[in-house]
């Protein structure tokens, strides 16, 4: 059978599964099984030490840490203080709450790497508050839901950190490209947020003064250091991601046991049980879609990706925009670490293949699959907003969409000016990033 054929029957296999709602996880190893009888080289113990082959990685170490991290900042009430601060900054513009939502996601980004944590954090103090406020209820869930992509964009990010992992691909210089694209994400949310305001009369708080503002930033500095310790950390080359993501940890630890004195001792077996049933789901799903993807290469899929690519003449640009809109339907089905193993692997290939720089591929398909936590029907961060704002998902899709569609206008900016997010990485890392 030919590449095009198995893929067919790869990724066919895969949407019956999902579509009979069997999870990501397991659809992703079951879609393997129809090849035991297409090649009878391929055994199930082949690809079970392809699952573990993956699970042997110093950097995917980072993974659990990073969320446990993230689980230690929110226990610690560190949302508490961004929220302050980002009312001090910008709560006296129209729709006041909204563009706290925005910035205080920001933020939080910097801490803790995950979009997840971002909606539940700030959702569950944000979107009651800004419906008591008067603010609509699909508009609360809306912008949080959008406002949390940055988690995963702005670093330290745990996406960033399973790309460069698996593709080799610098994740200091990640990092550094992801400032740009989030704080233009966030400028998008704020124009949008400004225009709601004005024509829906939302309110605004009074400007806070200069003490106050100095005040909050002194309450949240603590907390604001972790991105500058994590990113700085790994751009000076003082330590890995992996080791950078332990740092973050005991960071954590000691800002909530012993300076904001916030977690109680008894309160930590909690947040690592949690945190340990996160990073469980998330490695499995690496395992299963690290032997899919193998499946994949076997077959020579990517080549013969690369090789229709060329006959149709693609550039950077148009290959870029390619890239986007697989990431963006792929994201909408299923999470983004599976898709970087399977998607990513395939398409590098072929962005190789055009010229086009590895950190501005990164950085489209982790903007993209971003997107993509706002989309049904997987939309994770869509659904946990929702279940907080006790409305269900299609009554905020409109304000969704509404939102999203500045935050593509960006993305697609991205695609058409690489140096823009290529200018920090290599001012900064001369040496790693060309």
């Amino acid at each position: 059978m030919g590449p095009g054929e198995v893929a067919a029957i790869l990724f066919g296999t895969f949407g019956i599964l999902v579509f009979l709602r069997v999870p990501v996880a397991f659809a992703l190893g079951l879609a393997v099984v129809p090849v035991f009888f297409i090649d009878d080289r391929l055994t199930p113990v082949l690809l079970m030490r392809e699952m573990f082959k993956s699970y042997n990685s110093f950097v995917l170490l980072a993974v659990p840490f990073f969320l446990l991290a993230a689980n230690l900042m929110n226990s610690a009430g560190i949302t508490d203080r961004l929220i302050r601060l980002a009312r001090a900054m910008v709560g006296h513009l129209p729709g006041g709450l909204g563009h706290v939502n925005v910035v205080v996601s920001m933020l939080f980004a910097g801490i803790s790497g995950s979009s997840t944590a971002d909606a539940a954090g700030i959702g569950s103090l944000l979107i009651p508050q800004m419906k008591k406020e008067g603010y609509g209820a699909s508009f609360a869930v809306a912008i949080t839901a959008c406002s949390s992509v940055m988690g995963v964009i702005i670093p330290p990010s745990i996406l960033m950190v399973v790309w460069g992992g698996l593709m080799s691909v610098s994740i200091g210089g990640l990092f550094l490209a992801g400032v740009v694209p989030g704080i233009l994400v966030a400028l998008s949310q704020m124009v949008t947020v400004y225009i709601y305001a004005k024509r829906h009369g939302y309110p605004l708080h009074h400007r806070s003064t200069l003490a106050e503002l100095l005040g909050a930033a002194a309450g949240a500095s603590l907390a604001l250091m972790t991105p500058l310790i994590i990113v700085g950390g790994i751009v000076g080359g003082f330590f890995t991601p992996t080791e950078a993501s332990v740092v973050a940890v005991l960071y954590s630890l000691v800002l909530g046991l012993f300076i904001y004195r916030t977690i109680a001792p008894r309160e930590l077996p909690r947040v690592l049980y949690d945190s340990a049933r996160f990073a469980a789901i998330t490695l499995f799903c690496i395992g299963t879609a690290s032997a899919f993807g193998w499946c994949l290469a076997y077959f020579k899929i990517p080549a013969t990706l690369v090789d229709q690519i060329d006959q149709m003449g693609f550039g950077v640009v148009g290959t870029g925009i390619m890239c986007a809109l697989a990431f963006l339907l792929i994201g909408m089905f299923i999470d983004a670490i599976p898709a970087i193993i399977i998607l990513g692997t395939v398409l590098f290939p072929v962005t190789q293949h055009v010229g086009m720089h590895p950190i501005h591929f990164a950085i489209i398909g982790v903007m993209s699959l971003a997107f993509g936590l706002v989309t049904p029907p997987y939309g994770l961060c869509l659904l946990i907003a929702s279940a907080i704002g006790q409305i269900k998902l299609i009554e905020a899709l409109r304000d969704v969409v509404v939102i999203l569609l500045p935050m593509v206008l960006v993305l697609l900016i991205i695609i058409l000016v690489p140096d823009l997010i290529l200018a920090l990485p290599r001012w900064l890392m001369p040496n790693f990033v060309q």
